[in-house]
């Protein structure tokens, strides 16, 4: 299983009533790929991550995790839902998701959002679950605001805090959604600090981002999105000095 790719996706659609937002998205991660996806606001980029985890269902499409096939079905009424939800559930521990608002549980302290999952969920001992923590924490810096409660710490202390459970039920692919774009300009540094650590662990990244540095120097792989569909993909530092879609030249002379 191990030979497989990490995720495939493979002829993802997603549409919101008469609305298509997704219009049959391929993309194919390797073990250790960090994968940057960037593109105007309203491109998908956020709904394709929603996909791969299923907190959006597609309505055509097949996500695999290192082979795995996400099993789904249509129901009698004509809607496509998870064959099976205790698989979904295990993919979901496999896939850890960061979000854009840090989603921290605000009335348990720093240390207790992290043991949280591998307790309840993974069944790991209270006891391993606070040594792993401790160890994240201090990977992310924060070892010294365990005890705090999120709203005592920086939005970027948030994020990191967020990072370090996301890393708690070992996954095996991480999808950030946008990281940074909540954080005051100062404070981005410090969450894009991290993240170029994972990289350079060889975790498995998706990455949708506007930091523009981020996804040419440390992603290896660069995927744009334009109105649903992959307008231009491949190795980040090419694609920018070349790029071959209008689309994407428009993009960049945007934001640079």
């Amino acid at each position: 299983m191990m030979n497989k790719p990490a995720l495939e996706v493979s002829g993802l659609y997603k549409n919101f009533g008469s609305i298509e937002v997704l219009k049959g998205i391929d993309l194919t991660a390797q073990q250790g790929d960090v994968i940057s996806i960037i593109g105007s606001s309203g491109s998908g980029k956020s709904t394709l991550l929603r996909c791969i985890n299923l907190l959006e269902i597609p309505n055509a499409g097949e996500v695999r995790l290192h082979g795995e096939l996400i099993e789904m079905h249509t129901s009698k009424d004509g809607l496509r839902q998870p064959a099976n939800m205790r698989q979904v559930e295990r993919i979901r521990s496999r896939l850890a998701m960061v979000f854009q608002g840090f989603n921290l549980w605000s009335h348990m302290t720093i240390l207790e959002n992290i043991i949280e999952v591998p307790i309840q969920v993974l069944k790991v001992p209270k006891k391993q679950a606070v040594e792993q923590a401790e160890g994240l924490l201090h990977k992310v810096g924060l070892f010294d605001k365990r005890d705090d409660y999120p709203n005592h710490l920086s939005g970027g202390q948030q994020q990191r805090a967020a990072i370090a459970r996301a890393l708690a039920v070992e996954p095996e692919v991480m999808l950030f959604d946008e990281p940074t774009s909540a954080l005051d300009p100062e404070l981005v540094g410090e969450v894009l600090a991290v993240m170029q650590s994972l990289a350079e662990e060889g975790r498995t990244m998706l990455v949708v981002t506007h930091e523009m540095s981020f996804a040419r120097e440390v992603a290896n792989k660069l995927l744009f999105l334009h109105q649903g569909v992959v307008e231009e993909q491949g190795d980040p530092k090419t694609v920018f000095a070349n790029p071959k879609s209008e689309r994407f030249k428009q993009f960049i002379s945007t934001v640079y």
